[in-house]
């Protein structure tokens, strides 16, 4: 069985779509941006390193509220408009959400545009226990 799942309290999509659709155990995030659940129409963070750290935080609300956590992540998939410039600001940024031995998977590319003009955009794959 398919679950879709919208999120109590998560970022305001930007698009159709659900917040994660989870089969077998396997959950699947859509994209996160870094808007403020909290201020849908503020202005964006300013930099690549305050950018990452709302897209982080977003994808934890909505992992939180399927009972999940950052720990159960086995992917993640990584979109930077300014790839040269940001990718090491990034990386640093990027890597204090995980333990050292404990990454999951990844693929960071670089896209001509973002929605809602951010900067970085990251998706992640889960797996229940």
């Amino acid at each position: 069985m398919t679950e879709f799942h919208m999120i109590p309290g998560g970022p305001r999509p930007v698009a159709p779509f659900s917040h994660a659709v989870e089969s077998d155990g396997w959950v699947v995030l859509t994209g996160q941006m870094p808007t403020d659940p909290a201020a849908p129409d503020a202005p964006l963070p300013e930099g690549i390193e305050a950018q990452t750290r709302r897209v982080m935080e977003n994808l934890k609300i909505v992992l939180q509220g399927l009972g999940l956590g950052l720990e159960h992540v086995v992917q993640c998939r990584c979109f930077l408009t300014e790839f040269e410039r940001d990718y090491v600001a990034f990386n640093d940024t990027y890597a204090s959400y995980f333990p050292e031995d404990r990454r999951p998977a990844r693929t960071t590319v670089g896209v001509t545009a973002l929605a809602v003009g951010a900067l970085v955009e990251i998706d992640c794959v889960a797996r229940r226990p």
